[in-house]
């Protein structure tokens, strides 16, 4: 019995890292994504830490908008946004009725996927990247299909951010409209399709809205002077670990 209470509070740490890490990720750090949604993951399940993870992401996103707003583009917005929305209700379709084995894996294989393309993206000549309708059509709708499988969409904005060459304050900026905006069309999904948001996942929710506020806080602090080089190849690994720890638990 002690031994399961200290699991429940082990658990409720680590999710609170998982938080913690939202809010570093919503003040502009990039790179962390996958990292804090392959960690709650393991703590509450695949499909049951998607809408967990929804309103500690809009909270983010909030946030984000105020903090940011004056350097949003909105054209780009305008031209990514409807391809994302076709991606969640593809992906709607695809994970309402697949059970939580298989969901997981495709949460897995996901997550390794994106590890697989920010290392791409950072390897690869960004002269070399098109921005013609095709490729924004294609990126749009994998980040639509990933941002409600997964909460994953992160690495395929950044290609496309990286493609029209947004600098960085204009980047954080759009970014953070881009997906507030998507994030509340996910939410009746959530709630009504998938049922991972509800009343016990909404309590959960609320204990790591502080934890957010603080990743929040300090990731403002840092995110003009960040060196994130050599600590994005850290998170990479950790995160491809994460990856492989879903596919097998």
């Amino acid at each position: 019995m002690i031994f399961y209470i200290n699991m429940i509070e082990l658990n409720f740490i680590i999710a609170c890292f998982s938080a913690f890490l939202i809010g570093i990720s919503k003040s502009g750090i990039k790179g962390i994504g996958i990292l804090f949604v392959a960690i709650i993951a393991l703590v509450y399940g695949a499909k049951n830490s998607t809408g967990i993870i929804m309103p500690l992401l809009i909270f983010g996103d909030v946030f984000a908008v105020i903090y940011y707003k004056r350097h949003t583009k909105w054209i780009y917005i305008l031209k990514f946004l409807p391809w994302m929305i076709l991606g969640v209700l593809i992906a709607v379709f695809i994970g309402k009725d697949i059970p939580e084995s298989i969901f997981k894996i495709l949460m897995a294989i996901i997550i390794i996927l994106s590890v697989l393309l920010m290392w791409i993206w950072d390897s690869v000549n960004q002269k070399q990247i098109p921005t013609n309708l095709l490729f924004s059509s294609i990126i749009g709708t994998l980040a639509g299909i990933t941002t409600m499988i997964g909460n994953l969409a992160g690495p395929f904005a950044n290609i496309y951010f990286l493609a029209v060459k947004i600098p960085k304050n204009e980047f954080i900026g759009t970014s953070a409209w881009l997906f507030f905006l998507i994030n509340i069309f996910k939410i009746p999904f959530h709630i009504i399709s998938w049922k991972t948001i509800n009343i016990e996942s909404f309590k959960i929710s609320i204990t790591l809205v502080p934890f957010v506020l603080l990743g929040l806080l300090i990731g403002v602090k840092v995110v003009e002077k960040f060196n994130d080089e050599s600590y994005r190849k850290l998170i990479l690994f950790f995160t491809a670990i994460g990856g492989l720890s879903i596919l097998i638990t």
